[in-house]
């Protein structure tokens, strides 16, 4: 798919499914934004949340002089009726900030679905202030023990789906070399692997639903919500690696007169 096909269907879906990823981690074990948050605590400045969605991270960020911002009306509507704020929409690609004007990045499972992927990061780049941290949660394909993996495979085989079509798959393990080739040091890359709960039809529908999937037909994906209500019990867990990769921008270079 490309860029414009792909913008059309991130659009679409989230106008569809407003605060689906927060409702996908609620099944988790712990809190996947609550880890991601925790680099972020304590920071001075202001924290800019990129695709905030629903802006989970606000509650796990209440001290902080945060921001949110995403693209999705639907998105940012879900975000005000639950008490959070402020909020900006806009695209990652082109931030309302100036320059070398923002604490921290707060990145939670969006730099794998944002285009053009360059130009966000440079974009991150130009409104930190050196020094300044970018915490990112993504997806990771490594971690999963052989029962996850099965999982997994009986997950996208009901949904007939070889994988999802990230646009920026090198945005996922292979994110640490992508922050340092943008111009970031990268701090710290952690890998966690959570466990959703799928133990209802419910919880089966909504794991269906949160998965960015452009071919999918709603025949297919009724077929598949009806083999995953078969497949949900008590107890299903559904392991989801992880990985939080914290990186800051560098600090100029002290002047002439500093020395």
């Amino acid at each position: 798919m490309d860029e414009p096909g792909w913008r059309r269907f991130i659009a679409a879906y989230h106008q569809a499914h407003p605060g689906i990823t927060e409702q996908l981690f609620a099944l988790a074990d712990t809190s996947p934004y609550a880890w991601l948050a925790e680099p972020l605590r304590g920071i001075e400045g202001t924290v800019l949340d990129l695709a905030c969605g629903s802006a989970p991270t606000r509650q796990e960020l209440p001290d902080a002089d945060w921001v949110g911002i995403d693209l999705s009306a639907a998105e940012l509507a879900q975000a005000a009726r639950r008490g959070r704020g402020p909020l900006i929409r806009a695209g990652a690609d082109a931030l309302p900030a100036a320059a070398a004007s923002t604490g921290a990045v707060c990145a939670a499972m969006c730099l794998p679905v944002v285009t053009p992927l360059p130009q966000v990061l440079g974009e991150i780049r130009r409104v930190l202030r050196p020094g300044g941290t970018l915490a990112a949660l993504v997806p990771s394909q490594s971690g999963l023990s052989p029962s996850g993996m099965l999982g997994w495979l009986r997950v996208m085989a009901a949904l007939r789906a070889l994988r999802q079509p990230w646009p920026n798959p090198q945005a996922r393990d292979g994110l640490p070399a992508a922050l340092r080739t943008a111009g970031f040091r990268v701090r710290t890359d952690e890998r966690r692997v959570f466990t959703l709960a799928i133990d209802s039809a419910d919880a089966a529908a909504l794991l269906a639903n949160a998965l960015y999937l452009p071919d999918l037909t709603p025949k297919r994906s009724q077929a598949a919500k009806r083999s995953l209500a078969r497949w949900a019990a008590p107890g299903r867990r559904l392991e989801l690696p992880l990985r939080r990769v914290v990186a800051e921008l560098a600090a100029e270079p002290p002047s002439q007169e500093q020395l």
